[in-house]
């Protein structure tokens, strides 16, 4: 079997292609000019040079490939149409070179997120057929993208899959979280606790091999995590425990978050990089609860989570400090 894997040398992405080499499947990946290949680097894969915004360059890597893993996408812009370029015009442009190039392709597998679906509402956990109510634009953008795919649910095999909050080896929004507690504070926001759904990378990667496999119609649509739902001040508590320190907590009130958002958009205006903290992430972080129901994967992909949120702070902390992140 030959597989594309768009985002490969992303934190989710990166993992999955070393899985899928594991596996003795062929992999060709998509590489932008400007793509840092660090995680990638001495493994035996075909590169296609392309842009999820160039048709043209599309068109050349989906050709002759039997499965698509579409994990790239952007989750930071200093732009807000930026997010809906890349996560939905660009999701677009890839169904469509595979209408033109690919007739016989075997399985799109979309890799969305719990953003796209928006939070829970009256304290219910979010299942697939829900109505989607996302709050940042890219939380909306990851949505049209699963509209635009889903358009053609008709003519390409599509499975999209939603995670909630993926941590892990490489990861780098999560990992700010990582850092705070290693200065022993564990931020906590005063308007009451959240509950929260996460899912481990690896456990992801086994989700996404397993839709790759699925013969269901095309069009299903699965949330994953680990199937444990936590409090805000339960993770900051596990992930403690993993550094083997205690943190203490610290109130933050939800104007002093919308206020360090303010200054991170206004340096990044300056530094012309993505905010670390952006308003549309104030905004999904404020949000009471963020849980979602795995049963539908679990029936229908037999996707069984193996990984603990203790088991994989552990194997997280020691990865950050082994490359001295930490």
């Amino acid at each position: 079997m030959k597989s594309l894997v768009t985002g490969g040398t992303g934190f989710v992405g990166s993992h999955l292609v070393e899985t899928l080499l594991h596996r003795g499947i062929q992999v060709r990946c998509l590489l932008r000019g400007s793509s840092d290949s660090r995680w990638l680097a001495g493994l035996p894969i075909e590169t296609a040079r392309g842009d999820l915004g160039d048709k043209e360059s599309l068109e050349d890597a989906v050709k002759g490939v039997d499965v698509i893993f579409h994990l790239a996408g952007v989750t930071k812009a200093i732009q807000q149409k930026t997010y809906f370029e890349v996560n939905a015009i660009g999701t677009d442009n890839l169904i469509h070179a595979c209408l033109r190039t690919n007739p016989h392709l075997k399985r799109f597998i979309y890799l969305s997120s719990q953003a796209a679906a928006g939070p829970c509402q009256n304290g219910k956990k979010k299942r697939e057929e829900d109505h989607c109510d996302p709050v940042s634009s890219y939380g909306q953008s990851k949505r049209m993208g699963e509209e635009l795919a889903l358009a053609h649910a008709h003519e390409i095999p599509l499975v999209i899959l939603r995670p909630s909050a993926v941590y892990g080896p490489r990861e780098k929004d999560i990992y700010g979280f990582f850092r705070l507690l290693s200065r022993r504070i564990k931020p906590c926001l005063s308007g009451g606790d959240q509950q929260i759904s996460l899912c481990f990378v690896q456990d992801v990667i086994q989700a996404t091999l397993l839709a790759a496999e699925i013969s269901r119609q095309s069009g299903e649509i699965f949330f994953l995590s680990d199937g444990r739902d936590y409090r805000l001040e339960e993770i900051g508590d596990i992930l403690a425990q993993a550094m083997g320190i205690t943190a203490f907590c610290i109130r933050v009130p939800e104007w002093a978050v919308f206020q360090a958002a303010s200054f991170s958009e206004y340096f990044s205006r300056w530094t012309g990089k993505p905010p670390l903290l952006s308003k549309g992430k104030v905004e999904e972080i404020l949000q009471k609860h963020w849980v979602c129901d795995i049963e539908k994967a679990r029936k229908l992909l037999g996707f069984q989570p193996s990984f603990s949120l203790e088991e994989g702070a552990r194997l997280t902390v020691e990865w950050y400090r082994k490359e001295k992140w930490l």
